[in-house]
């Protein structure tokens, strides 16, 4: 596979939010673009970010044109998705990926965003970036410092090293590969597609509001695909928030897997729906020694 790698963040670049997910709150929305201006960067919304059509932000027609223009746009340098929730599976067996290979930028967002990464980087080669969001994690009342150091850092930089804030170790060792995943439950909605890397991949995983079971299934059911079990070499674990009572057993899920698979997997990194959060490079390469996770991107 030809990666692709975005050209990085400046000052003065123009970003462009859209909504190809879940409806938007106006008001946060412009809240967060006048914290983005602020820091000297200029701001294009989507044309139809604040429409509405149920759960969805606007119809899949109208968030396809958001995304394509933003894609198609010269001034535009980055994309900021506005928020998850649902939507983005509706769109990914209509999106030009020609047109996203041929016009490369950095790509914001995590949750049900996930979707959208994982196919842009399967069908065009693009490193993304599992990151924080305008509705979400940009209010300047609210701003997070590690959040927003991570996220700014990382986009203007091309390699990072994160390690785990508390730090569990299901089975030591060492891995190397493309750094894949994202919301666990949005990766299994792509069961039936191609959308897992050809390459090895160290896998990252987080989710929020899963109950234990669901958490095993959701595993189960990627461990159950020939290619995800056979390209998979490391995993690397984020938060599992708003689970049931059940939540001590998540340790004994994880140990499961571990020595099932005979592969390092370590726990305790901040990637999370929690406020404080880190920005990862999908598809960048990895190395992870002891639990520290250098990507190169």
């Amino acid at each position: 596979m030809n990666i692709i790698k975005p050209n990085k963040l400046k000052k003065d670049d123009t970003i462009s939010i859209i909504a190809p997910a879940g409806n938007v709150d106006k008001d946060k929305i412009l809240t967060s673009v006048k914290y983005f201006e602020s820091l000297g960067y200029k701001i294009k919304l989507g044309n139809n970010i604040f429409k509405s059509d149920r759960y969805l932000a606007g119809s899949d027609k109208d968030r396809l044109e958001d995304l394509h223009n933003a894609f198609s746009d010269k001034e535009v340098k980055a994309i900021f998705c506005a928020r998850g929730g649902y939507g983005s599976i509706r769109l990914i067996n209509k999106i030009d990926y020609d047109l996203i290979k041929n016009n490369p930028k950095i790509f914001c967002g995590y949750s049900d965003i996930t979707a959208l990464s994982l196919m842009f980087f399967k069908k065009a080669g693009l490193i993304t970036f599992s990151a924080p969001m305008p509705k979400g994690d940009f209010q300047p009342e609210e701003l997070d410092k590690y959040t927003v150091e991570n996220f700014w850092k990382t986009l203007e930089s091309n390699n990072i090293t994160i390690t785990p804030t508390e730090q569990k170790t299901y089975k030591n060792g060492d891995a190397q590969g493309i750094i894949w995943g994202g919301n666990l439950a949005t990766i299994c909605s792509l069961c039936g597609l191609d959308f897992i890397p050809d390459d090895k991949f160290i896998f990252f995983a987080e989710d929020l509001n899963e109950p234990v079971y669901k958490i095993d299934r959701s595993f189960r059911q990627l461990l159950n695909t020939n290619k995800f079990r056979q390209n998979i070499c490391a995993v690397v674990l984020g938060d599992f928030l708003g689970i049931d009572e059940y939540k001590d057993q998540l340790d004994i899920l994880f140990n499961e897997i571990s020595e099932e698979l005979n592969i390092p997997v370590f726990g305790g990194y901040k990637i999370t729906h929690s406020i404080s959060k880190l920005t990862i490079p999908t598809g960048g390469y990895g190395i992870l020694h002891d639990g520290s996770l250098e990507i190169d991107y």
